[in-house]
């Protein structure tokens, strides 16, 4: 298989997924999206491995542990013949990616199948810098920007936009018997899981989903100087990923977080609005 070739696999698994990070996007420069699709593709089968409820643990960990090995054999120059490898075998090498990134996210995927809760604050925030945080700092890289503040702020966004779906998914995560809500936020506002069981978004739920909507707030806003310290067309992907994130966080506080009536996401008919603000954007400290 050629990289050409393996790379329009990864395009195909990249399109057929929605999700809050820039994916082969129209926006992002056309040299970046062979590459960004190809991490993506690397990561959702990652991702799918630690999902697979049907399976058992020991299992799914099985299979994440053949991924990280055939990831380095991929850095070695063996790259196999699955498409995914053969393409980030390519993208590792042209854009000289860290392969620390990738071992955070397969660190973050084993972390899905063996912890269903959270204690405190610092240990969900500590599986977000595994899980997500990567995935912006590999845009970058692939973009060609090395800079400790645009990462800082990359990583907030991303923290952000993972939050964002975790409060999004409460209910959904429920069903899978994971709760990412911080057991220190449960007992602050005295919130029992069993409410979530008997699908009641109750007082004590939706004092903790805004408390957590307010710290994810915060993130976007820490995180907005990344959409201004990128140029070209990766700039309005950039927005567009930060204002997507936010208009569903506001969704869910306008729907007083109640999931289980609907889960908000984004549609055509947000794209003309997303597209206005994205024009009309204001850099940080102006906004």
């Amino acid at each position: 298989m050629t990289p050409d070739e393996a790379y329009a696999a990864c395009a195909r698994v990249a399109r057929g997924h929605y999700e809050n990070f820039p994916v082969a996007s129209l926006l992002l420069p056309p040299p970046m999206r062979p590459h960004v699709a190809a991490i993506y593709a690397f990561a959702r089968a990652a991702d799918d491995f630690a999902d697979e409820g049907d399976r058992p643990a020991v299992e799914r960990l099985r299979l994440l542990d053949d991924w990280h090995a055939r990831l380095t054999a991929c850095v070695d120059g063996r790259p196999g013949d699955d498409p995914v490898f053969v393409a980030l075998c390519e993208t590792i090498r042209t854009c000289s990616l860290p392969v620390e990134l990738f071992e955070d996210l397969l660190s973050a995927f084993r972390q899905d199948v063996t912890t269903t809760r959270y204690a405190t604050w610092a240990e969900l925030l500590d599986y977000c810098h595994r899980s997500a945080n990567p995935v912006g700092r590999l845009v970058l890289r692939v973009a060609g920007y090395a800079d400790d503040r645009l990462d800082a702020a990359s990583d907030a966004v991303c923290t952000a936009l993972q939050l964002t779906n975790f409060w999004q998914d409460v209910e959904r995560d429920w069903r899978k018997g994971r709760i990412y809500v911080p057991r220190e936020a449960l007992d602050r506002a005295r919130a029992p899981e069993r409410d979530l069981a008997a699908r009641a978004m109750t007082p004590a739920w939706r004092e903790v989903l805004a408390d957590a909507a307010d710290r994810t707030r915060a993130l976007f806003d820490a995180g907005r100087p990344v959409c201004d310290g990128v140029s070209g067309r990766l700039r309005y992907e950039l927005r567009f990923t930060w204002l997507g994130g936010r208009r569903i966080l506001d969704r869910l506080e306008q729907a007083g977080f109640d999931v289980f009536a609907a889960r908000p996401t984004l549609g055509a008919a947000d794209l003309a609005g997303l597209a206005w603000r994205a024009i009309a954007w204001r850099p940080a400290g102006q906004a």
